[in-house]
């Protein structure tokens, strides 16, 4: 495996305990992984098992209780904002709801182009072009970034997310179930494109999903987390064909016939 792009060492993360005052949940217990450049890293789990809370902790959107959290060799866990303010353009996510991460009173193209405004990657004069070559790369047509969020469709709006976050050319980009919300036919294509501008770009992409099958189809590598800790980790293909842990065994006996589909590929 290639030098690590990100590497989390022992991460924890833990939240004030709504139930016992002065009490903690540990939402992320004592993680590791490594991301390589150019990897598809799946993360998989039931709901509450931690996938997200680790995904954004990652992005430093958490603060972590412990560990460490090396971007290209350098901690970055516990650094201040102004210290962390140059990493954040390598790190970016597409967020499982699209309608609710555009700001319902600026318009597509406005979206796109302000981050690249204020990482001075472009001048104002030029942010449309920017913008339309953006929407261009996500299969959107240029038109579109004078329409406003409620406008779009599901999938065009995470289309637009896409391109949103592919606009400052970051390393790796964290997914956090980017499909879940829709339609079958519609989440084939959004997958298809994430493969496809993850190997144009050579990203690295987290890929935090609860179903296992777009996981198979999507990923290199699969991470099965349970109640904050990361249970196993290993290639897609053995993750669903032998198993090393129990929850693992359990999670993909709930898919109907996965004997019978073991070699199929389809995101569907």
């Amino acid at each position: 495996m290639p030098e690590p792009l990100i590497r989390l060492e022992d991460l924890a993360v833990r939240f004030a305990d709504p139930h016992r005052p002065g009490g903690a949940v540990r939402a992320v217990d004592g993680v590791s992984l490594a991301i390589a450049p150019g990897e598809i890293l799946g993360l998989v789990g039931e709901s509450g098992s931690g996938k997200t809370t680790l995904g954004k902790t990652l992005l430093r959107l958490h603060e972590p209780a412990a560990g460490r959290i090396l971007l290209h060799g350098r901690d970055i866990a516990h650094l201040g904002e102004a210290a962390l303010r140059p990493h954040r353009r390598a790190m970016q996510m597409v967020f499982q709801d699209p309608l609710s991460s555009f700001n319902p009173r600026r318009t597509v193209g406005e979206a796109i182009a302000t981050p690249l405004l204020l990482h001075r990657l472009c001048s104002r004069a030029e942010a449309p072009a920017r913008v339309a070559q953006m929407l261009d790369r996500v299969g959107l047509p240029a038109g579109f970034a004078q329409r406003y969020p409620h406008q779009l469709s599901g999938g065009q709006l995470q289309r637009a997310a896409i391109g949103r976050a592919l606009a400052l050319s970051p390393a790796l980009i964290v997914a956090d179930e980017a499909v879940s919300k829709l339609d079958v036919s519609v989440r084939a294509q959004i997958l298809n494109l994430l493969r496809a501008v993850q190997a144009q770009d050579g990203l690295a992409m987290l890929f935090i999903t609860h179903d296992l099958h777009v996981a198979r189809f999507l990923c290199h590598r699969i991470g099965v987390m349970h109640l904050g800790k990361l249970l196993e980790i290993g290639p897609t293909e053995r993750i669903f064909t032998a198993p090393a842990h129990d929850y693992t065994r359990a999670l993909i006996g709930t898919l109907h016939g996965i004997g019978a589909r073991k070699h199929d590929r389809s995101p569907a």
